[in-house]
């Protein structure tokens, strides 16, 4: 892989910048506050993504017969990158959760339905996964979807629950993994289904998050204010909204959550700390000449960065093999443990070295870069858990990369906590 973008990449990170300084204003920033918060989409973000549309800037990687340009992961990436690190936190340059995984399991008439309809903004899929009483162990799954025949043909009648669903108020699908098998045990007898929102018998209740009073700064990391309960009941939805084979539902998940983990978005999640601290350090004047002197937090800052810098490698390289078509195996998996760990340190770093002003939210007029270092701190250990737990993740890398049989896996961890113990 090359460590260095191309003269054409270099460009056009430039004109993504000026694109960005031109068109993301306050009302824009706004409005997508507004969104995230359970909101419609305002006049000034739908012009935003109508000219990012007519530069085929939106899902630029996607295949040109589904909308997108047949363009590389590495220009996606770059476009990611851009919007949101300097775009106001947008997320612009693919159709969401779900959309890899039809890509890469669905269906010619699944793809020629949905995939235009993300591009367009017209389909958004939120993730239903977790369930109240089996967190992130998936495999514990017990949202059943039971197949039934009828006059209209076969038909899944859905009946559970799932939690933690962002964005379930604004999408207009769910991705859900439900068992399909009622006899079936842990992996075996899942299968997914793309679920549209306004079906009958879908009820979504929101959850506010502790980010929501008094609110996260548009910038933070995991900053939702809002997530969600989905409920089903008796909710019935044609057996064509079975995404790749019946009780194959697990290697589905998987491969859409592997392609979802690549791209911009996961990496600055756990490097946009480094960069606010350093950028915060280095802007501050008088007021922080005396951390910028002090040999102890130049070290530590200078250990987050080229950690971030490890973070930022491992995506290139999950790109790279991406966009090869090499076999992507664990690669995700891998990049899923670095980065939400360095995360987690680093916003016990950054509050270690700010001082108790650091803990103070947005709501305090006394709070440091109006409470974006507190509010990063609290939604840090999100990210070990969002998109599979970090645990799951070595599992994954164990088996995966390492070949280890279960019991290996079993055996280290039994040593592990024998280890830890005082």
């Amino acid at each position: 892989m090359d460590f260095v973008f191309s003269q054409e990449d270099e460009q056009l990170r430039a004109d993504v910048r000026a694109f960005i300084k031109q068109h993301v204003n306050p009302d824009v920033i706004r409005e997508f506050q507004e969104f995230r918060e359970g909101g419609a989409r305002g006049p000034h973000l739908r012009e935003l993504f109508d000219k990012l549309r007519e530069r085929g800037w939106v899902a630029i990687s996607w295949p040109k017969k589904y909308g997108g340009q047949g363009g590389s992961r590495i220009a996606q990436y770059l476009i990611e990158e851009e919007f949101l690190r300097e775009g106001g936190g947008l997320r612009v340059a693919g159709g969401g959760t779900g959309s890899p995984a039809i890509l890469a399991s669905g269906t010619d008439a699944q793809k020629d339905h949905y995939i235009p309809g993300a591009i367009a903004s017209e389909v958004v899929f939120c993730q239903g996964y977790s369930e109240p009483h089996c967190g992130t162990d998936l495999a514990g799954i017990r949202c059943r979807a039971t197949r039934m025949s009828g006059p209209d043909g076969d038909k899944f009648v859905i009946n559970g629950q799932k939690i933690f669903t962002t964005n379930a108020q604004n999408s207009s699908h769910i991705f859900l993994l439900a068992r399909t098998d009622p006899q079936s045990k842990r992996q075996a007898g899942l299968s997914v289904l793309l679920v549209p929102m306004n079906t009958p018998g879908i009820t979504v209740r929101a959850l506010w998050t502790v980010q929501s009073d008094p609110p996260a700064p548009v910038k933070t990391t995991y900053g939702e204010i809002r997530t969600n309960e989905v409920f089903f009941d008796n909710v019935e939805v044609p057996a064509s909204c079975l995404l790749g084979e019946e009780g194959d539902g697990w290697n589905v998940a998987q491969r859409g959550l592997n392609l979802d983990r690549v791209g911009a978005w996961r990496y600055l999640i756990s490097v946009h700390l480094d960069e606010d601290i350093v950028n915060y350090l280095k802007e501050g004047g008088d007021a922080t000449k005396h951390l910028r002197d002090d040999a102890a937090v130049r070290n530590t800052v200078a250990d987050l960065w080229t950690e971030g810098q490890m973070c930022r490698l491992m995506t290139m390289r999950s790109i790279s093999i991406d966009q090869s078509g090499k076999p992507f195996v664990y690669e995700g998996s891998a990049e899923k443990v670095a980065g939400p760990e360095h995360g987690v340190r680093a916003t016990e770093a950054i509050s270690q070295i700010l001082g108790p002003h650091a803990q103070l939210l947005s709501s305090s007029r006394h709070t440091i870069e109006s409470g974006l270092f507190a509010h990063n701190l609290l939604g840090a250990f999100q990210s070990t858990v969002n998109h599979g737990s970090v645990q799951v993740m070595r599992d994954q890398v164990a088996r995966k990369a390492l070949d280890m049989p279960r019991s290996g896996i079993k055996t280290a961890r039994k040593e592990a906590r024998q280890e830890a113990k005082p």
